[in-house]
Formats: structure tokens, sequence, C-alpha cells
């Protein structure tokens, strides 16, 4: 966001084709005479504070668009929209335009907007009595205070007779929103979701860099800006930083922790230093190298915890595996249920002498036996989340992959500094400058392995390493999930479980048939002996 000193000649030159060589579109909310007693109002305001400096008529945002937007969207429509929104949102006047730079790569919108609404009604104050005023247009009490020599009114000094108006305020105070430092924030936020609304390509989708997150954010160098090589240093520092990151949380370093040196060794010491020395942007390298060093000791800590910790695993799985004997065999013991326990108790009592009762009774237990089968749920259905899964688990190993590269990179380098630094006599000097050498191109090397890091993620559009890992996270969760209620609903009602239904149902339904044919040969044998 830009403070607009000469807002009138800044709109003269956004919205001329004289000065702009690829002008698409100007949009204006309201006429050109509002900005002339805009900034009249203003420049009246800044005189009466005394305050010095430069006085701020307007400010100014500059909306980078997706290169697509030109063969989407008509200029003037968009132009239009992206200026209402703002308009509606925060309620005060726009004049906007859009432009194309001299390469035609930077598709961009300039927004000016002001920082003070229009009255409904102007307030006009009328003088009660005379009124004096001097060169600087400050009020005095007394005539005799603007009046030269001979007794005439000094150049510059003015009089305001009784009864007429000498101030007429047509516009409120200025909007405090608009000083505020998370209102830049908001605003981005604000065009960067209705940017990815009308995007086509979810590739072309923008992303707000936050500051309260692990990383440290690059600055744009613009074009023949004087201080270009000191913030390109900076960027570079940045960039260590950012890289270091990406290597902490592949390492397994918490987020906590990270966040924690970011603070205590850049965010602090970055305020401190300038409470004590003032603006010095030069210091910033320091202060980052000194993070990227702390950051880097407590990696290797983690690192080396952790390949300790899986070497003695690896030998406990080992010992495990020998003194297991080979033939142990598991043994699955299917408890029998109360339902059917209590079917079988039934089934077993004492028929009546009636067969047909005997067919009846049966049947109705049949039929209650088959409407008491519970139904069976829907089975489980893998979510988006969930089968992104193994596909972030191949990211994963990549990361690590390159991680256990990096390590080893490290590891020879710190060989090489030792090596280095024990030379005595004549092989310090015929040794020191080649290992020196040596050294340089493995620092060169491990840079470009860590920047590596965050290029695999890029290459599976992720903005960064951190946003890979919690989207991995989130689908490791929701796949671990996912198989526990698959695996229960499979042995529950899976082809396996109905199986075991099936034949525990036939074998009750074959006891059921055999207890009633030998019912019915007792019964049938008795009657025949009762008629002999």
């Amino acid at each position: 966001m830009s403070k607009l000193p000469d807002v009138r000649g800044r709109i003269t030159y956004i919205s001329s084709h004289a000065k702009q060589e690829n002008l698409y579109a100007v949009y204006e909310t309201t006429d050109r005479c509002y900005w002339t007693e805009l900034a009249k109002c203003n420049r009246q305001e800044f005189e009466k504070s005394g305050t010095e400096g430069k006085c701020i008529e307007a400010r100014e945002f500059i909306i980078a668009l997706p290169e697509s937007f030109p063969n989407l969207y008509e200029p003037d429509k968009l132009l239009q929209l992206f200026t209402d929104r703002f308009k509606e949102k925060y309620g005060v006047e726009c004049v906007s335009a859009l432009h194309h730079n001299k390469r035609k790569t930077n598709y961009h919108i300039h927004l000016i907007f002001s920082e003070r609404e229009l009255l409904p009604e102007p307030i006009e104050k009328t003088a009660t009595r005379n009124m004096f005023y001097n060169e600087q247009g400050k009020h005095v009490r007394t005539k005799k205070e603007i009046f030269d020599e001979n007794g005439n009114v000094r150049k510059g000094c003015k009089i305001v007779k009784k009864g007429e108006v000498y101030e007429r305020n047509l516009f409120t105070a200025k909007d405090k929103l608009f000083k505020q430092e998370n209102f830049v924030d908001e605003v981005k936020h604000f065009y960067t979701d209705l940017i990815n609304l009308l995007v086509k390509d979810d590739k072309e989708k923008l992303h707000v860099f936050d500051n309260s997150r692990l990383y440290l954010a690059t600055k744009k160098i613009g074009k023949n800006n004087p201080k270009a090589e000191q913030i390109q240093t900076d960027n570079e520092m940045r960039m260590r930083w950012n890289c270091e990151v990406d290597r902490a949380i592949v390492s397994g370093v918490s987020e906590t922790e990270i966040q924690q040196i970011k603070k205590k060794y850049i965010t602090d010491r970055i305020r401190e230093s300038v409470d004590i020395f003032g603006s010095q942007p030069e210091r910033l390298g320091s202060i980052i190298m000194t993070a990227v060093t702390v950051l880097a000791l407590l990696i290797s800590k983690v690192l080396d915890k952790a390949r300790e910790l899986s070497a003695k695993f690896f030998e406990k799985e080992t010992v495990q595996s020998v003194a297991e004997p080979s033939d142990v065999r598991t043994v699955q013991i299917i408890p029998q249920t109360d339902n059917v326990s209590k079917q079988g108790h039934n089934l077993l009592k004492g028929l009546t002498a009636d067969p047909s009762a005997q067919k009846r009774e049966l049947q109705s237990r049949t039929q209650v036996t088959e409407q008491e089968t519970p139904q069976i749920p829907p089975k489980p259905v893998m979510s988006a989340e969930a089968a992104a899964y193994p596909k972030l688990l191949k990211i994963y190993k990549e990361l690590n992959r390159q991680n256990g590269i990096i390590f080893d990179a490290e590891r020879e380098h710190n060989e090489l500094e030792i090596e280095r630094d024990i030379l005595k006599g004549f092989a310090k000097l015929t040794k020191k400058g080649e290992l020196q050498s040596r050294i340089d191109r493995k620092n060169e090397e491990i840079d470009i392995l860590k920047v590596g890091l965050s290029g695999i993620v890029k290459r599976y559009g992720f903005q960064t390493v951190y946003d890979f890992y919690k989207a991995f996270a989130a689908a490791k969760t929701a796949n671990s999930e996912y198989r526990d209620k698959a695996e229960k609903w499979e042995e529950r009602y899976g082809v396996k479980a109905q199986r075991r239904k099936e034949i525990v149902h036939r074998r009750l339904q074959n006891y059921q048939r055999e207890k009633t044919d030998k019912q019915m040969n007792r019964i049938s044998r008795s009657k025949d002996r009762g008629a002999r």
C-alpha cells in the first residue's frame, strides 16, 4: 500500500493513455472534482495539525492478477468488479486503472481510495465577528497582527467578515482502520479469495503469506530500486532460513520448537537491534545466520537420536524373530452368541403331542428368527482425503530419502573440517587449500540439496513443505480411521462373516429338523401302542 501526497497527479498518471503504454480500462466511483475537494480538505487539516513531513491525500493498492485473466474476462467488467467490491466493503470512493507492463508479463490493477467519506450535508462555520488570518493561514486575535507599517493588510493575510463562512467541511475525519497494521493483510486475503473464485486452473490459485508461520517472507525488488543489492542479500538470508525450516520439518522437529527459535533468535533480536542501533538492515543477515545455526544444531540432535532409536529397535526385532518358534500357530476362537444359545435352548424344550401344533410352533419360531435378523449397515466409503494417502506417502518417503542424503553430506562436511583443523607442519601448507575447496564444494552441494526439499513438494502442487506435512498428517489420520472401520465392518458383515452365519444357521435348522423328527416318531410309536 502506497501513500499519495498528490492524488490528482497520481490519478492523471494511471489513467492517461499518453503516459501508459498498455492501459485497458479506467473506472471511477465518483467524478474528478471529488478528488480536488478531498486534496484541499486534507491539506487544510494537515496545516492545522502542524505535523511535519508530507500531507497524505489518499492511498493506493497495486493488485497483481493471473496472466490468464486477459483471455477470460473483459477488462472493463473485471476492473469494475474489483473496485466495487472494495467500495462495498469499506464504504469509500475509489478510482482504478487496469494495466499491463511494457513486456506484458504483469497484469495488474491500480486502486486509489479515499480515507475520508463524503458527508451527507456540508458542515459550515459562520464568523460571529471579524476574523483575521496571517500568511500561514493561522487565526490571530487582532487586526494589528496582519497590518503593515502603513496600516494596510499584508500580502497573504486575509479578513473574514462577520456572518461569512470561514470553514466548510465536506468530509468526515480519516478512518483509523486504514492506518492499522492488519489492514493490508485483510485486503490481501480479501482480494486473494476473490481471485481464487475467478481462476479456472487450480495451479493459478494464490496464497497469502502468513508472517506468524515458520517461514520468512522475501521482498520484491522493484525497478531501479536503490536498495536492490541490500534486499537481494536479505532475501538470500531469508531463503537460507526457509530451507533450514523445511529440513527441520522433514527431520521431525516440532513446529513449536521451530517457532520458539524464530521468536527468540529472529523476531526478538530484530526488535532489540532496532531499539539499540536504530534501523540498520545490514544487521539482519547476521541475526538470521545465528538462528539458522541454532536450528541446524537442533536438527542434528533430533536426527542422531532418531538413528539411535532405529538401531535399537532393529536389534530388538532381530532378537525376537530368532527367539520365536517357527511352528507357532494362532487359533481364532469364535464365541457363541447369546442369541444362538437362547434359540437352541428354546428348541430343545419338550414339544406338544399335537403334530400340527408342533409344525406351527416351528414355523412361527423360524419367522421370528428371520425377522430378528439385523439389517447390514452400508460398507464404509473411503474419503478423498484417505484415498490421497498412498500418493502422499510416496512423497513423504522421497523427502526422507533426500533428508538422508543431506545428513550424509553434512557428516562428510564435518569430517573434512576436522581433517583440515588437525593439519600440522608442512601438511598444513600443502593440503589445507585442497581441503578448503572440497569443504566449499560440499557446502554448495548441501545448499542445493536443501533447496531440493521444497522443490519436491512444489512438483506435486504444494506451496511449502509445511503445507505438505499438514496434508499428509490429515490424510494419514483419515486413512487409518477408514481402515479401522472397514476391518470392523468386514469382521461383522463381510463375506467371511456371512459364511460363518450361514453355516451356523444351517446347522441350527438341521438340528431343529432332527429333534422334531425324533419327537414325532416317539409320538407316533406311543399312539400305535395305545391302539393295540
